[in-house]
């Protein structure tokens, strides 16, 4: 069975958490361990985290969450239409970061590599970021 659902909110800070909520309610249909759920509300959270903070640069813009779940497989994008990342293989090096300034440790691809299991970042400068995020939810195949 296929199920698809899609959330829009501003960039502002406080909504981190509510996109970490909203992905474990989807996720949930899916009954996920506990450290499942824990590695994809780190995962988004740090998704929307870059979204706000280096797409958008601190002005409030939207932020959207796209969800899938397909058989066992979920698969989160979040999306914004700020700044782009200019060099998208760059921004993935772990330790990099465009704002060293705003004290960011550049882990945040990172981090999302280590609790998904596939990543893929689509960007233009001006236009705007997409990362996707899978990840294959239990083992059991029920």
């Amino acid at each position: 069975m296929k199920n698809r659902m899609r959330v829009e909110f501003d960039s502002i800070s406080a909504n981190e958490a509510f996109a970490r909520v909203v992905v474990a309610a989807f996720m949930a249909q899916l009954n996920p361990s506990m450290e499942e759920v824990a590695d994809v509300k780190t995962a988004v959270s740090e998704a929307v985290t870059n979204a706000i903070i280096h797409g958008y640069q601190g002005q409030v813009h939207t932020v959207e969450i796209c969800g899938e779940t397909e058989g066992r497989r979920l698969t989160v994008q979040i999306k914004d239409t700020g700044v782009g990342i200019p060099d998208v293989e760059k921004a993935m090096e772990p330790l990099y970061t465009s704002r060293p300034e705003a004290g960011r440790s550049g882990m945040g691809f990172l981090f999302m590599e280590a609790f998904m299991d596939e990543v893929q970042v689509e960007s233009e400068p001006g236009k705007g970021t997409c990362v996707t995020m899978c990840k294959q939810i239990g083992t059991d195949g029920d």
